[in-house]
């Protein structure tokens, strides 16, 4: 016990900030070392409220910044604006912040305003390409220049925030996304899709949503789902359409008449878990699910140019293919028709951690800030 709490404030404003952050806000909350503070942006609503409920975590500010079809301009800004008034008030010990995320970068930077510490949780991913994944390498690499401790999920990107000369303390935790996913698969959670017979098919889980795959890379990537499952009538796609219009009209124009396409709206994350969990592999271009889906034995294909965690790729758990759609039917074909390349895949073990990163990074915060307090 310590004379008096340390006061933390965890900011979010996106789903995958608060999967990955509430491992952690539990942690703190099962302390008494720590007061801590819960702030959503409010850059996503409904997909952030979801998460928040199925963890039992409540909010205690929001500063409601969503607007519709905000630019990055706009989320910086409003968040600086709306942080700047709530850190002057609570005044906290240190900042946490997850990620990536415009939110992440702006209440990293509202922190800094205010010589506030930074915590930065799932710090040291790099592409080294600024604009792939845009704007997330520019934000993490802003981050890293302002953060005094970073939490780095695989050894890689503690060698990568070693090789960027960062100023902040290096610790090498895991992912706590990994603490998210097995806390909630122990759950055994449900999945139910109208007219889909889980026994019938092998089932291909997707989503896209990122920038860079807008436009014509989307095209390809549609495409090559319609010729996935023309090769291979036991196939079927589960595909959850991100609330973006430009993201889902494309998707729905191409792909809605599919029988053996199933568009839903955003799963919530207990029902994500379970799509996992039921598919063959898994076809996507996040980030979350490259670290999620090995835990639970599921290849994973990555729409996408580059990645950020190359830990993945190398440890075998996943396969980078593009977004040409000759070259995601040749990977997905390789998985669906050769066993032992399914096999080597779904067995290779997953780099990200071991399911108690959150425990580690509330006891580094605690014995750290002890020593600056």
């Amino acid at each position: 016990m310590i004379n008096s709490a340390i006061r933390v404030a965890v900011v979010l404003g996106t789903r995958p900030e608060a999967i990955k952050l509430a491992p952690v806000i539990q942690q703190l909350r099962l302390s008494s070392d720590f007061e801590t503070q819960v702030i959503l942006t409010g850059q996503h609503r409904e997909m952030v409220k979801q998460v928040m409920q199925l963890f039992s975590l409540d909010a205690d500010y929001n500063l409601e910044i969503m607007q519709r079809e905000q630019t990055l301009t706009d989320i910086t800004w409003r968040s600086l604006q709306g942080l700047e008034g709530l850190f002057q008030q609570l005044r906290p010990h240190v900042v946490i912040v997850q990620g990536d995320t415009t939110t992440a970068f702006a209440a990293a930077l509202a922190a800094f305003y205010q010589k506030i510490p930074v915590g930065h949780v799932e710090a040291g991913l790099r592409t080294n390409d600024l604009f792939n994944p845009y704007p997330e390498e520019a934000n993490r690499r802003l981050i890293s220049q302002l953060t005094q401790f970073h939490f780095a999920p695989t050894t890689q990107a503690v060698e990568n925030l070693q090789n960027s000369g960062v100023l902040g303390e290096i610790h090498h935790t895991g992912n706590t996304v990994i603490d998210a996913l097995l806390s909630v698969a122990k759950t055994r959670p449900q999945l139910n899709i109208p007219n889909l017979n889980f026994s019938e098919y092998r089932l291909i889980l997707s989503t896209v949503h990122r920038r860079e795959n807008w436009g014509n890379p989307l095209i390809s990537i549609a495409e090559s789902f319609l010729n996935i499952l023309d090769n291979f009538p036991d196939t079927a796609l589960l595909l959850p359409l991100h609330r973006n219009p430009t993201v889902r009209e494309p998707l729905q124009k191409i792909l809605g008449s599919h029988p053996r396409i199933f568009l839903t709206e955003p799963l919530d994350y207990s029902e994500l878990v379970a799509a996992i969990d039921r598919c063959y592999f898994v076809l996507t271009d996040s980030g979350g699910l490259q670290e999620e889906a090995p835990s639970l034995g599921k290849p994973v294909l990555v729409l996408r140019k580059t990645t950020e965690r190359p830990e993945a790729i190398t440890a075998g758990t996943a396969k980078l293919v593009g977004t040409e759609t000759a070259e995601i039917v040749e990977a997905a074909t390789e998985l669906l028709t050769h066993s032992e390349t399914y096999k080597k895949m779904a067995t290779a073990i997953n780099p990200f951690g071991d399911g108690h990163a959150a425990e580690y990074i509330v006891q580094i915060l605690r014995k750290r800030m002890i020593q600056l307090l």
